[in-house]
């Protein structure tokens, strides 16, 4: 019997051998970020006032998110935080994107879900198969970022430049 694909949502689930805190540090300070994900990652509180590079992101807030090599922006807001657990955003159009972190034998187990995907073919193209490609590559490049010290897209770090995280 043939099974059918829930086009709504999709797991990716990788462990990086480093505390959760830290994990959970480079998916909400804007510095991090911008070290293994975004060319620019602008966040803002309720009143619209800007956070800081090494600040963690709030419940609440809004962000604009630029990649590197893409002219495309995401605008969204924090769902939901929880400290070294769960990091919830919108993502797309009316989906939302789930980061858990939990603690693991290897580390940190990192596990995205994005849900609520619309399923018509244009959707289903550019957020569930382009999505699921992206993170996969996304949370291989946060794993070589943190585990060796190395990024894996266009704009790369030199090795100094991740010394004090990656080596905690």
């Amino acid at each position: 019997m043939e099974k059918s694909i829930d086009w709504t949502s999709f797991t990716r689930r990788i462990h990086i051998q480093k505390p959760t805190q830290l994990v959970f540090d480079a998916w909400t300070q804007k510095r991090l970020l911008e070290t293994w994900f975004l060319e620019i990652a602008e966040f803002k509180d309720s009143n619209g006032v800007g956070r800081k590079p090494i600040e963690t992101v709030q419940l609440g807030d809004t962000f604009s998110w630029k990649w590197n090599n893409w002219p495309h922006r995401e605008e969204g807001e924090v769902l939901n935080i929880k400290n070294k657990e769960l990091i919830s955003f919108t993502f797309g159009p009316g989906g939302i994107v789930d980061v858990h972190l939990k603690e693991s034998k290897w580390g940190t187990e990192v596990t995205l879900i994005q849900k609520q995907i619309p399923t018509d073919d244009k959707h289903k193209m550019d957020l569930f198969v382009g999505c699921y490609g992206g993170w996969t590559f996304w949370l291989a490049n946060l794993k070589a970022w943190m585990e060796h010290g190395i990024t894996l897209h266009a704009t790369g770090l030199s090795e100094g430049d991740t010394t004090n995280l990656v080596n905690s």
